[in-house]
């Protein structure tokens, strides 16, 4: 099947702003194997003392200002790493801004939230650990909880030689969070040469994907999270609201410039048959609507229902595992 004009055109958009990223975006065996997905690597996080304080952590209500939330509040790693909510409620018990993005191969992504205002795995840990409206911590309030928990003191001392400190908290974090990449999708299995383990429709289904152009911002290892785009190339997603929010702005509300109104950082289709609901505000809990919604807006097709079946199975393909020691509830310090 032919690529359409609209399409192709935007397949040589999102490839011109891919170009800084095509390194580290596609890896060599991806390049050798002529494929736009490569397998996803095992995790860089290799301190284990680290790692296991983070996943503490990162459970743990204490480090929010009322006590009453923890990451893993909104990053539920049980399921597909997000709350499965369209919007999580913020501390004032009001919606937030945007859809809680999934924690599960956060390192791969070059930039950080919808907007990509962040960079580092710290510095957006931070962030929201000290905003009002999510944890709402202070790190004078916080460092003094960690610092009298003699569990607490006892694994700092381990991994870092130290009592707790605002680095080791937030590097103790990160490092958890750099575990946390979900391998073995049968996806990366046929990539990497098993035989029969995709089916024939979900064979299908990626050709569709690559013959649509999908492949021009959802490649490379993560499947996506590698560069920005606007929502709404070919068609305005927010044509049926009487007024746009903040959120809607997208960068705009970082950069305050015109072409970034409404562009967004792509999201990793990696798990995504288990993050709905999808986009930016929690639109749709159906993966197949997000399909349609994206080839209209994005690619300015129409697709018929029997292709969009087969990229949702295609997408399934994509589910990884996490292999968590002890899985459930976490350790305690």
């Amino acid at each position: 099947m032919a690529i359409g004009v609209a399409a192709a055109g935007f397949f040589l958009l999102c490839f011109v702003a891919l170009i800084p990223w095509l390194p580290t975006a596609f890896g060599q065996a991806a390049q050798d194997a002529g494929e736009p997905i490569a397998p996803l690597q095992p995790s860089e996080a290799t301190d284990a003392a680290k790692v296991s304080l983070g996943e503490i952590l990162f459970h743990d209500a204490r480090l929010s200002g009322a006590g009453t939330v923890a990451c893993a509040s909104c990053h539920d790693l049980d399921a597909g790493g997000d709350d499965g909510l369209e919007r999580p409620a913020g501390a004032d018990g009001k919606p937030l801004d945007f859809n809680a993005p999934t924690i599960f191969n956060v390192s791969r992504n070059f930039r950080l939230n919808w907007r990509g205002e962040f960079r580092r795995i710290e510095e957006q840990n931070e962030a929201a650990l000290l905003d009002p409206n999510l944890m709402g911590a202070n790190w004078n309030e916080l460092l003094p909880k960690l610092q009298g928990d003699a569990g607490y003191v006892r694994r700092f001392a381990a991994a870092y030689d130290s009592a707790p400190t605002r680095d080791s908290v937030l590097d103790a974090l990160a490092s958890f969070q750099r575990s946390l990449i979900t391998v073995d999708a049968r996806f990366d299995r046929h990539l990497t040469g098993e035989k029969g383990v995709l089916t024939s429709g979900e064979l299908r289904g990626y050709e569709l994907f690559k013959e649509y152009g999908c492949i021009a911002c959802h490649q490379g290892a993560n499947v996506g999270g590698n560069l920005f785009q606007r929502f709404g190339i070919f068609a305005d997603p927010f044509a049926d609201r009487a007024s746009e929010d903040d959120s809607d702005l997208g960068r705009f509300t970082v950069t305050g410039l015109e072409q970034d109104r409404h562009v967004f950082r792509v999201p990793s289709l990696r798990n995504v048959a288990l993050t709905a609901p999808y986009f930016h505000d929690g639109r749709t809990a159906s993966l197949e609507e997000a399909i349609g919604i994206m080839a209209r807006t994005q690619l300015g097709r129409q697709l018929p229902r029997d292709d969009v079946a087969a990229i949702a199975r295609f997408l399934n393909t994509l589910t990884g595992e996490y292999r968590r020691q002890g899985p459930g509830e976490a350790p305690k310090p």
